[in-house]
């Protein structure tokens, strides 16, 4: 039996937020879509693949205009992102994955954000993806920085 305080596996579950981190988690905002409702997310194996299976209240979600706060993790050099995912969790290693599928959202803006390691919170169409190539679960586009 794992030990409850064992952190999971970089990279499978809604991420790990790490006590040493020099960042605060999160917290919880009644105006931005929650972490924990997003992470509510079940997987079965079909055909080799990963199908995601979402709860009515993801699946209401669906091309509606939200709110979600994270971390960045750009996805192109530069220090002005338009295309980007936000984590649950700040990301402790360049080269890791702080969650799994279910604690990032890709996330493509209009105008370009600034990269910072604090939290953004970005507004705009959300897509709850079900077949993704890239095995994400989550989209954000036309989003705009609201902070």
């Amino acid at each position: 039996m794992a030990d409850a305080q064992q952190p999971p596996t970089f990279g499978q579950g809604p991420g790990y937020h790490d006590p040493r981190s020099p960042f605060k988690p999160l917290e919880e905002r009644s105006d931005i879509v929650s972490w924990k409702l997003l992470s509510q997310v079940s997987v079965r194996a079909e055909k080799k693949k990963l199908i995601p299976s979402f709860p009515a209240d993801v699946q209401s979600l669906d091309k509606r205009v939200v709110k979600i706060q994270g971390f960045m993790m750009p996805l192109e050099p530069g220090d002005k992102q338009r295309h980007f995912l936000l984590s649950s969790v700040p990301t402790s290693c360049s080269f890791c994955v702080p969650a799994g599928p279910e604690g990032l959202v890709e996330v493509r803006t209009k105008q370009p954000v600034r990269y910072t390691l604090e939290p953004v919170v970005v507004e705009g169409q959300l897509a709850v993806l079900t077949d993704d190539p890239y095995g994400l679960y989550y989209r954000v586009v036309d989003g705009t920085n609201v902070q």
